[in-house]
């Protein structure tokens, strides 16, 4: 099984992984002994839609005597074309995700061994060296910024209910999974179809599952009431928040159909940042949407700068046919488009290593994900995160077993990367 994209696309992988075995079927990690192998494609950008080809190419010529399963936004959004790609046996839009295992059971002839669904089996994600399970909760979105297909290829909102979330959290953890990573399209709406909040969500999960950690992905800033923050007085609900900004300049914000401006961002930041220590803001920043000059340039690099960000996701405009922003005029040149890259890139370099200097010193619960060699340290080290969501190296005692630990560590410098703190295990 191979998946592309955002955490949901992998939220929906690992469910469908417990599905096909729950059918008696035997998961793979070699291509070449697969009978069946399932693509979970993108198609939030051009680039996406290319390695989403890609993905299925390489799998039809490394086995082309496996069925293959083609699905996800690509598939949705261009379900003929997906159909006549080289080898594909069955495209199956995103509107029938839901019954993807159901459907490809009865369309395909799979071999299945039904004492394996009887049998206890390690976690799909442990197997795979995974520590953190990302858990669909809604799909879909009401809103159309114009520069997103993703509303076009995922559909109306629909919110799975609570007490299913809780059940699946409940599971994976007994399974020996530590960290839960909510998900959705736009989850700041969850609920909104059935009647309730995605704080309530929270809430409930942090009453009803013992978990100990659980993370939010992306939410659009305008979804966070006041009493979303009251979550965080748990320390099992992580300090960190994905918030998209995308452009710090209110003109192209209005041209992008963003409901929040720089100002209205700003103040959601500071007050984050007051109301919970260390608290850790990513967020993403599309570069060269059409109409973007170098004014509004100025004014969102000066702004993204101002604020101060823990990482950037930094994407340069791809149209999209089917959105809004496709026909705009105003196209940014490519190479006006790759000088702003860099140099955003350079700031979000700088603004990762002041984030990384500020933690310096502290003492933080890390959940170890799995090892690798560090030539920082002259040998293998653990790797993991803190709750804000800093990766953390800390150095391997000889015959010492960290994977999916949870360990205090106490955080004393930099990597030669720029990127990762190091640190000793207390």
């Amino acid at each position: 099984m191979k998946t592309l994209g955002c955490r949901l696309n992998e939220a929906e992988l690992e469910t469908w992984s417990r599905e096909f075995q729950e059918h008696g079927h035997q998961l793979t990690q070699v291509l070449e002994q697969a009978d069946m192998v399932v693509v979970n494609s993108c198609a939030v950008t051009a680039e996406a839609v290319r390695k989403s080809r890609k993905a299925m190419h390489r799998a039809h010529n490394r086995n082309p005597e496996a069925k293959l399963v083609v699905t996800g936004c690509y598939a949705s959004l261009d379900p003929t074309s997906a159909a006549h790609d080289m080898g594909v046996d069955l495209v199956i839009g995103n509107q029938d995700k839901e019954r993807l295992v159901e459907i490809v059971s009865r369309e395909l002839e799979l071999k299945s061994m039904p004492q394996l669904a009887t049998e206890p089996g390690v976690n799909s994600l442990l197997a795979r060296g995974r520590q953190r399970a990302f858990v669909k909760v809604q799909d879909g979105c009401r809103y159309n910024c114009t520069f997103c297909i993703v509303t076009v290829a995922r559909g109306e909102e629909r919110s799975r209910p609570i007490t299913e979330v809780v059940d699946e959290i409940n599971q994976l953890h007994d399974e020996g999974i530590q960290e839960a990573v909510l998900t959705g399209v736009h989850i700041g709406g969850y609920g909104n179809d059935l009647g309730s909040t995605l704080t309530e969500l929270i809430q409930t999960l942090l009453e009803q599952t013992s978990i100990p950690r659980l993370r939010i992905g992306a939410i659009e800033p305008w979804d966070l009431p006041e009493e979303f923050w009251n979550l965080f007085d748990n320390p099992r609900f992580m300090p960190h928040l994905h918030l998209p900004l995308q452009s710090g300049s209110d003109s192209i914000l209005r041209r992008m159909a963003r409901r929040c401006k720089r100002d209205e961002y700003a103040q959601l930041v500071a007050n984050a940042r007051a109301r919970v220590p260390n608290f850790n803001i990513t967020t993403d920043i599309i570069v060269g949407f059409p109409g973007e000059g170098e004014q509004e340039w100025q004014e969102s690099i000066e702004f993204i700068r101002q604020t101060g960000f823990g990482h950037l996701h930094i994407f340069t405009f791809s149209p999209r046919t089917g959105t809004m922003a496709a026909e705009m005029p105003g196209r940014v040149d490519r190479d006006t488009m790759r000088r702003r890259s860099q140099e955003l890139h350079e700031l979000g370099m700088q603004m990762k290593r002041d984030t990384l200097q500020q933690n310096l010193g502290h003492s933080y619960e890390v959940l170890i994900e799995g090892k690798e060699e560090c030539s920082d340290h002259g040998g293998p080290v653990g790797v993991g995160y803190t709750p804000n969501f800093l990766r953390v190296k800390v150095p391997y005692a000889a015959g010492e077993v960290l994977d999916n630990r949870i360990v205090t560590v106490r955080l004393d410098a930099i990597g030669n990367d720029g990127t990762t703190l190091s640190g000793k295990i207390l």
